[in-house]
């Protein structure tokens, strides 16, 4: 009964930061969360609160757990001079034995051309707020032909939609990847991703250049109307994918799998190796993760493979045409062995 009382009472550790001229401000906010298991209910993260001169508040979850990870987000635009930046432990939306650790604060001026300066806060999804589920780990940010800049979020796991056997066989990941916002810059014309992967024009709010969006259904397509308690504001990494597949983000930040494990775990979404049981999965670490460029015409396909000393075939897509990838480009899939 003293460790809530001891959380609730931490003190906020400050960070000062001095801009040279107005402009956007990102923070690289290195934090921990002792005590914390993202696969464990009641010790899932803690929730920091982030504000910059008493104002401008957001949030980041610390899914690591005890190990340091370096979230980093955008502060928006703000004038020269001195600012001071506060990060506390949210008593409301922190799991009970998850405390908060912050381990240092680094921060970026960024030019008034700099993607991340367009980019879109997010709030949690309002069935999600207190569940600790389908959070945003990666932000990332591609360049698009005709100047459009496209914003994809990379969520934990998605609890509406595409199946877990099926995110395993046709997507090679247990994580929902969305393009979530495209700005077409030449035209100032913004569209979002929403309800059933329809492309609909943002007319909605905005903070500075920073569209407000909310997931609004369970497989994270998002709409322009509404928030709830928790903002976040991740500051994408700008990337080229020509010669990768998305999870090129998820190989670079590889406690990204850990996180989606955890959470099927804490969800019930797994199931011991070498078994059916409806659409859950054995542990992600029992499959082969391979990743090809392929083109489809009016066809998909599935990948194979054969064990050293085995006679038979394992298949990525189970014998299932539905599993089958039939979109073209660079994609991944798995194959459990």
């Amino acid at each position: 009964m003293i460790l809530p009382v001891l959380l609730a009472l931490a003190v906020a550790e400050t960070f000062p930061f001095v801009t040279r001229q107005s402009g956007e401000v990102v923070a690289d906010l290195e934090m921990s969360s002792p005590g914390s298991d993202w696969g464990v209910a009641g010790r899932e993260a803690a929730l920091a609160t982030v504000t910059v001169d008493d104002r401008a508040t957001q949030h980041v979850m610390v899914w690591s757990g005890e190990a340091r990870h370096t979230y980093s987000v955008f502060l928006g635009a703000w004038p020269a001079g001195r600012h001071r930046l506060a990060i506390e432990r949210h008593s409301g939306y922190s799991a009970p034995q998850s405390r908060l650790q912050v381990h240092g604060a680094r921060f970026r001026e960024l030019p008034a051309d700099d993607p991340i300066s367009f980019a879109p806060v997010l709030f949690a999804r309002a069935d999600t707020v207190g569940g600790f589920s389908d959070v945003p780990l990666i932000a990332y940010c591609e360049r698009l032909p005709e100047g459009v800049l496209q914003y994809t979020v990379i969520f934990s796991n998605e609890d509406g939609g595409t199946s877990t056997r099926a995110l395993m066989a046709r997507w090679g990941r247990t994580t929902d990847i969305e393009y979530i916002y495209r700005l077409r810059t030449s035209k100032n014309l913004a569209t979002i991703q929403a309800k059933d992967h329809q492309e609909v024009e943002f007319r909605g709010r905005r903070d500075g250049r920073h569209p407000l969006l909310i997931p609004s259904t369970k497989n994270n397509m998002v709409s322009g109307e509404g928030e709830s308690p928790i903002r976040y504001q991740l500051a994408p990494v700008v990337v080229d994918l020509t010669h990768s597949s998305r999870e090129q983000l998820m190989d670079d930040q590889p406690i990204s799998y850990r996180v989606a494990a955890q959470e099927l775990r804490r969800e019930d979404k797994l199931r011991p190796f070498g078994t059916v049981d409806g659409e859950r999965i054995s542990d992600p670490r029992n499959y082969l993760y391979l990743e090809a460029k392929v083109s489809n015409q009016h066809s998909a396909v599935a990948a194979a493979a054969r064990v050293k000393g085995e006679d038979f075939w394992r298949f990525g897509h189970l014998g299932r045409a539905d599993y089958a990838i039939s979109r073209d480009g660079w994609v991944r899939t798995t194959i459990e062995l």
